[in-house]
């Protein structure tokens, strides 16, 4: 069974429905956010948030880090890019250098890219041989399952497009030059090769779909409701994670 061909990415929304969502969902984002910082409510700090991003590229991972994190105070988020591994980075174990990004109690981080390139890029472009990336499977389950012993709610998004939106964004950042930087000949190469990615998707997907870890396969040839429903995913995930601590995300706050 493919994951990504039971995707539906005819969904839409409107222009002005979407932006009354998309409103509801960062306020109760605002809200989840103070109650794990122990900016409001009782006052202990909640467990870590994690949230990963992967997805083709031009499937508009950016944009829906922004709205996610947009409404947030800098101050109680942190969000790291990562791109092809150092010189120094590839002297240690591939999972070393995410470590320092991940959040404590009451912190929240926001990923763009992570661990999972290894099953992915590096996978399909050689940069890993065959034993490296088939042992990086368990190992990454076997990171996520200790971060979510100790806590770390993990939210992971794969954003996906369709090889026809896929052209049209590339067609259209090319032309423009204030976004033509975002477009490479890496890109184009990539897209070259979906065929070998979606068989790595589709791996990763069935391979590191666990309960410490699930994963959220969004359609996001609309970028409107793609935005919406990782926001909205993310508050699912929060409650959840604050009702099993005990914490009752819609309490009365004093005061109020």
């Amino acid at each position: 069974m493919s994951r990504l061909a039971d995707v539906d990415l005819s969904v839409r929304l409107k222009k002005k429905e979407a932006a009354e969502q998309l409103a509801d969902a960062q306020q109760r984002l605002v809200h989840l956010r103070l109650l794990l910082g122990g900016q409001i409510g009782s006052g202990e700090l909640g467990p870590p948030l994690c949230v990963l991003f992967e997805g083709w590229d031009a499937s508009g991972k950016g944009g829906a880090i922004k709205r996610l994190v947009e409404q947030l105070d800098p101050r109680h988020v942190r969000v790291a890019q990562f791109a092809a591994p150092t010189h120094d980075e590839k002297r240690h174990h591939f999972l070393w250098r995410f470590w320092p990004v991940l959040p404590g109690w009451g912190g929240m981080a926001v990923l763009d890219r992570t661990w999972y390139g290894r099953v992915l890029v590096e996978r399909v472009e050689g940069f890993a041989t065959a034993e490296q990336w088939q042992r990086a499977y368990g190992e990454i389950v076997d990171l996520e399952t200790t971060l979510a012993a100790e806590g770390t709610v993990l939210v992971k998004f794969w954003m996906h497009v369709s090889p026809e939106e896929q052209l049209h964004r590339f067609e259209s950042r090319r032309e423009d030059p204030y976004r033509a930087w975002k477009l490479t000949d890496e890109d184009w190469r990539n897209r070259e090769q979906r065929g070998a990615y979606e068989a790595a998707v589709e791996e990763m997907l069935e391979r590191t779909d666990t309960d410490a870890g699930r994963w959220h396969v969004v359609a996001a040839d609309d970028k409107r409701w793609a935005r919406v429903e990782v926001v909205r995913t993310v508050c699912t995930a929060v409650e959840a994670a604050l009702r099993t601590h005990g914490v009752d995300p819609d309490a009365p706050l004093p005061g109020a």
